[in-house]
C-alpha cells in the first residue's frame, strides 16, 4: 500500500543525519510541552520514533498506527553534539486504526500529539475532525509537521522540479517523498475553524540542508541566528491548541450544590416580632 511506503520511508529518513536532528528537536519540544499537561487519557497517533508523551504524568497513555505494517527497528548512526536522542525507540504500537475513524467515544481524552500525522494521513480534514470529536473541552493537541517555506522544503521542490524535468544527478529529494507538506499558516485556519484556540507555535531546524554529519555541525551555529531573526523559516513547526467549546457549564458542579441545599434542614423565619418581657418591680419593704 501506499500508506505503508510512506511510513516506511518517513521512518527511515528520521535515522539520516538531518533526520536526527530534525527528531532531537521534536523530542525535546515535546518532553518540555507535555510535562505539565494533567488528565486521565493520551494518545499519539503515529510515528512512534518521536515519543510524544514520554514525558507526560497521565495514567492511561497509547501510541496508536495507522498501518499493520511496521518498519523494523534500525540502529541509529552516532552523531555529535547531542544530535542523537540518548533515548531507546519507543515499544510497537498498542493499537492500529484508522486515524479517521478514531475508536474512541466522545469527549474522551485529554491530549492527543500528531507527530507528522496529517502529512501522511488519507484525509487530514476527516482527521481533525476526529481529533476535535474526541478531544474533551479543554482537551489540549499538538501538531508538528514540515514547514514547505523553509531552505529545507525548498530544496525539496527544487528536487521534485528536476525529476519532474527528468534531469538526473542532484534531483534526489531531500526530504521524505510521503503526503502533502502542510503550511502553518493554512493549520491554523483549518483548526480556527473546528473550534480549537491555537496558543503557541515555534519552529526549528534552521541549519541549510545538509545530508553529511559534518556540515551539519558545522552550521550549528545557524540555530541560534535563524530562532532570532527568521523565525517562521524552520525546517519543522510545533502546534499546540486547546478545543473551546462556547458556552460551556460545569453542571456538574452545580448538581452537586443544589443536591447538599436540597438535603439541609429548612429553616423557618419568624415574621413576628417579639414581645418584650415584662419587668418585675422590686418590692420595698
Amino acid at each position: 500500500m501506499v500508506a505503508d511506503a510512506s511510513i516506511i520511508e518517513l521512518d527511515a529518513w528520521l535515522r539520516t543525519p538531518p533526520g536526527q536532528c530534525l527528531r532531537h528537536w521534536e523530542q525535546s519540544q515535546f518532553d518540555r510541552a507535555v510535562v505539565d499537561i494533567f488528565g486521565y487519557h493520551a494518545v499519539q497517533l503515529g510515528l512512534g520514533e518521536v515519543q510524544g508523551l514520554r514525558t507526560n504524568r497521565m495514567p492511561h497513555r497509547w501510541v496508536l498506527a495507522d498501518t499493520l505494517l511496521q518498519p523494523e527497528p534500525l540502529p541509529a548512526p552516532p552523531l555529535a553534539d547531542g544530535l542523537i536522542d540518548s533515548q531507546p525507540l519507543p515499544a510497537q504500537p498498542a493499537m492500529h486504526c484508522d486515524f479517521d475513524a478514531l475508536p474512541f467515544p466522545n469527549n474522551s481524552l485529554d491530549l492527543v500529539v500528531l507527530p507528522h500525522t496529517l502529512e501522511l494521513a488519507r484525509d487530514p480534514h476527516l482527521t481533525l475532525r476526529e481529533v476535535e470529536r474526541v478531544l474533551v473541552p479543554e482537551g489540549r493537541l499538538i501538531v508538528t509537521g514540515f514547514n514547505p517555506a523553509s531552505l529545507w522544503g525548498l530544496r525539496q521542490r527544487l528536487g521534485r522540479a528536476r525529476a519532474a524535468m527528468g534531469l538526473r544527478g542532484r534531483s534526489q529529494l531531500f526530504l521524505p517523498r510521503a503526503g502533502e507538506f502542510l503550511n502553518y499558516w493554512r493549520l491554523r485556519d483549518w483548526l480556527r475553524l473546528l473550534s480549537f484556540e491555537v496558543e503557541g507555535g515555534r519552529f526549528g531546524c534552521y541549519r541549510p540542508p545538509y545530508r553529511s554529519v559534518r556540515w551539519l555541525e558545522r552550521t550549528a551555529w545557524v540555530e541560534r541566528i535563524g530562532e532570532r531573526w527568521w523565525p517562521v523559516l524552520g525546517a519543522v513547526y510545533f502546534l499546540e491548541a486547546v478545543k473551546r467549546v462556547r458556552g460551556m457549564r460545569l453542571v456538574g458542579l452545580v448538581r452537586r450544590e443544589a443536591r447538599l441545599k436540597r438535603a439541609a434542614g429548612a429553616i423557618v423565619a419568624n415574621r413576628q416580632r417579639p414581645q418584650p418581657e415584662p419587668v418585675c418591680e422590686r418590692e420595698t419593704a
